[in-house]
């Protein structure tokens, strides 16, 4: 898959057949777009585009009530890759960029860049300056510029039954499960491995302490949740506590996972969480032997889980 991250260096002489959207977590419903637009491209022996932006448009716009995203951009570009897509474009959103009137973006982007010969997009998707177009208004620019308009109608959206607001919201209460059903694959959370309090060691239960570096990353509810990373081509189960600690008083949120069944060194290495189900809520325990007991407990049903697989 190619990757372009500055459309003035591009433009692609092979006709395209384009989706367009932010496409945050890739969900099932996205998948579906995106699979019917590269088997279709592939037929007609065309490029296949996807076009995203980056930031998040409502983060620019809206920058008062900054959005929490499922995805890093990062994170959105692997699961792009293993798509089949030709092209991924990510247009840097500005202010500047969102006062192109709709003429300006078909034209200078779709038409001049991309070479759009076929555009697949959602009933009620809308762009220009203030979205003040519609996917009639695309179905005319396609008129004048020769390229067609395949609307994925309500119905079709409606089987599905999933947006990104609903998985934001599902993970902002901490049901993981609900969310890893939208998404098709475990919730992950990428992060660095660095030094915290090393109270886990004391407790019998060795955490490394994920960073994750975007502060627009969605976090889900704080709590205990099954999890598991792939560690040097190993797949590692282990817990994965989100809080502030408040049986020894902490005052910062941390992302804690103890691996059940690996001792190396993990300081400094970047790895991907994946969250699998939700254990209880955060808990303070009446003393450290109460807690330690706990993890003892919570780390028997993520056994009992495993065995189930």
């Amino acid at each position: 898959m190619e990757i372009v991250q500055n459309l003035s260096e591009f433009s692609s002489t092979k006709p395209s057949f384009i989706t367009i959207g932010t496409f945050d977590g890739v969900h099932i419903g996205h998948q579906q777009i995106i699979k019917r637009l590269v088997d279709e491209a592939a037929k007609n022996q065309c490029n296949s585009v996807l076009l995203t932006f980056f930031p998040h448009p409502r983060r620019v716009l809206q920058s008062e009530t900054p959005l929490q995203l499922i995805s890093t951009i990062d994170e959105r570009i692997d699961i792009l890759e293993k798509m089949g897509l030709n092209t991924l474009v990510i247009q840097p959103f500005t202010a500047a960029f969102s006062r192109l009137s709709p003429t300006e973006f078909v034209r200078s982007i779709l038409v001049e860049k991309l070479n759009v010969k076929k555009v697949f997009i959602g009933y009620d998707h809308r762009f220009g300056r203030n979205r003040s177009a519609d996917i009639d208004d695309l179905k005319s620019f396609g008129e004048i510029y020769d390229f067609e308009v395949i609307e994925i109608s309500a119905q079709e959206i409606a089987e599905v039954a999933v947006s990104s607001t609903k998985i934001r919201k599902a993970l902002d209460k901490g049901a993981v499960e609900q969310a890893n059903a939208y998404l098709g694959n475990p919730f992950g959370l990428t992060g660095k491995v660095q030094k915290g309090k090393s109270l886990g060691r004391t407790l019998g239960f060795p955490t490394a302490n994920i960073v994750v570096e975007e502060d627009y990353k969605l976090i889900p509810a704080n709590g205990a949740y099954w999890v598991y990373a792939i560690i040097e081509n190993k797949k590692v189960y282990g817990m994965m506590n989100i809080g502030f600690n408040p049986t020894v008083a902490g005052n910062e949120r941390s992302i804690e996972v103890h691996f059940f069944d690996w001792t190396e060194e993990l300081y400094g290495k970047l790895i991907t969480i994946r969250v699998l189900r939700r254990i209880r809520n955060e808990q303070k325990f009446d003393s450290v032997a109460a807690l330690s007991d706990q993890l003892k407990k919570d780390q028997s049903l993520c056994e009992k889980w495993m065995a189930s697989i």
